[in-house]
């Protein structure tokens, strides 16, 4: 669900913020260290994004480290989260794709938490029909998806996280 409208003086607002050349060079740095800080000593029960949009935590096997990789992100729950997440490989508008997406091309299986869930899940690139579909809800909780996607002039990669059914 959206916290604000698009079009509203608050949507207007972020977007101005989010696509400002400050935050594109601050934000990347500082927003996922404080999520990771906040989820950890919190249990889970607290993301710093999670007060503007729908957040998770997704937890990705390294493709070079074979180490588990944690990256709080912003997510469109499918289903209230039951049929598992949309979530963009945005970067902040960056010219290069957010390591976490190379990661889940690598290896598909990864694990969500989600408020006080915990699932295991399987990653899937959509494909351009399936992205087009479901771009204007993702625009809905980040209004800057669509700047950043001219600003990095890549084809941003959005993905759906399916929970995998045995959990």
């Amino acid at each position: 669900m959206a916290r604000f409208s698009v079009d509203g003086i608050v949507g207007r607002s972020v977007r101005a913020m989010a696509t400002s050349r400050g935050f594109r060079v601050v934000g990347p740095k500082v927003v996922p260290a404080a999520d990771r800080f906040l989820n950890k000593i919190t249990g889970g029960r607290v993301l710093l994004s999670r007060a503007m949009m729908p957040s998770l935590v997704l937890t990705a096997t390294g493709r070079r480290s074979g180490q588990p990789r944690v990256v709080p992100l912003a997510c469109l729950p499918v289903d209230g989260g039951l049929g598992g997440w949309y979530v963009v490989g945005s970067n902040f508008g960056r010219d290069s794709h957010p390591a976490w997406t190379e990661n889940l091309l690598s290896e598909p299986r990864a694990h969500v938490s989600h408020g006080q869930r915990d699932v295991d899940v399987t990653a899937r690139l959509l494909d351009p029909v399936e992205k087009e579909e479901v771009w204007p809800r993702l625009l809905e909780i980040w209004p800057a998806y669509d700047d950043y996607a001219e600003i990095s002039g890549r084809e941003i990669r959005v993905f759906h996280l399916n929970p995998d059914p045995q959990a």
